[in-house]
């Protein structure tokens, strides 16, 4: 019987709310090409030259404002989750941050020192849906750290869980105690990403935003479609707790920069709700 152990990948943080340290996190959160994918010399000029030297300041007072007793709350998080896996499954179960620490580079070598039976080693990004700047950057720094090294055991990738029927039943869970409540609507409200984005994860080439029903039409590109699995998501969600289809949406919130993001925009339809009698 093979001998499995499980590493969890999330996106990281910042050492500390120090304009310093979060200037380093920035840089390299930012000059990954999976994030801003523009040529190398244009993203330096951008990242180094211009968000990082008027962002950092702010997004360490935004950082200020979330820390805890505990450090940072999704690495504090991401460690009680690894620990509660570790409960629930009883197999070995490990964490790594695609920017910061702690990186998957030295995780592999703990792993490897302290599991020397092992025989597979299965990476969870937890990302539930596939996006280049998310997901496929995650699993791709992963890899590169696997291959940097010389591990006798074997590495496998769990694929985006969007429409598994345990998150799908946990997000609804999640969200049921407030049904009980007066409420006019439900928002979903997804992290934004650049229509390129899209474009450049189609599997096809010719299917993703070439129409308005794309992501309702069957596609292999589906299977790296972010706009398609929050899509699937959603309604999944809405379906397990029997909502109505005029008291729940969607939206993506998070924007950087004028390109086209993926539409409609979380605080355009914020904006729109009184008017159409939305307040809560």
């Amino acid at each position: 019987m093979k001998k499995r152990a499980i590493l969890l990948a999330n996106l990281g943080s910042p050492d500390s709310c120090e304009v310093k340290d979060v200037k380093t996190y920035l840089n390299e959160f930012l000059m990954d090409e999976k994030v801003i994918d523009l040529p190398y010399l244009l993203r330096y000029v951008l990242v180094k030259g211009l968000i990082v030297p008027l962002r950092a300041a702010k997004s360490a007072e935004r950082y200020r404002s979330v820390w805890t007793e505990n450090g940072s709350p999704l690495i504090h998080i991401t460690q009680q989750l690894t620990e509660l896996l570790k409960e629930e499954s009883q197999l070995p179960v490990y964490m790594c941050m695609r920017y910061g620490y702690p990186a998957p580079i030295d995780v592999l070598k703990k792993i490897s020192m302290a599991e020397t039976e092992l025989d597979e080693l299965v990476l969870l990004p937890l990302y539930p849906h596939y996006a280049m700047s998310s997901y496929e950057t995650a699993v791709e720094h992963v890899k590169e750290a696997y291959h940097a090294g010389e591990y006798k055991f074997s590495l496998s990738v769990v694929p985006p869980f969007y429409h598994q029927p345990d998150y799908i039943e946990a997000l609804a869970q999640s969200i049921k105690p407030y049904l009980d409540q007066s409420y006019d609507h439900i928002l979903f409200s997804y992290h934004g990403i650049p229509e390129r984005h899209i474009l450049k994860s189609d599997l096809t080439g010719k299917h993703c935003l070439k129409s308005a029903n794309c992501c309702s039409v069957a596609s292999v590109a589906h299977q790296n479609c972010y706009r398609h699995q929050v899509i699937q998501t959603t309604q999944l969600v809405a379906e397990k707790l029997a909502l109505n289809t005029e008291k729940f949406s969607f939206s993506f919130q998070s924007r950087l920069g004028k390109d086209k993001w993926l539409q409609p925009d979380t605080a355009m339809v914020l904006k729109q709700f009184p008017e159409k009698g939305i307040k809560k």
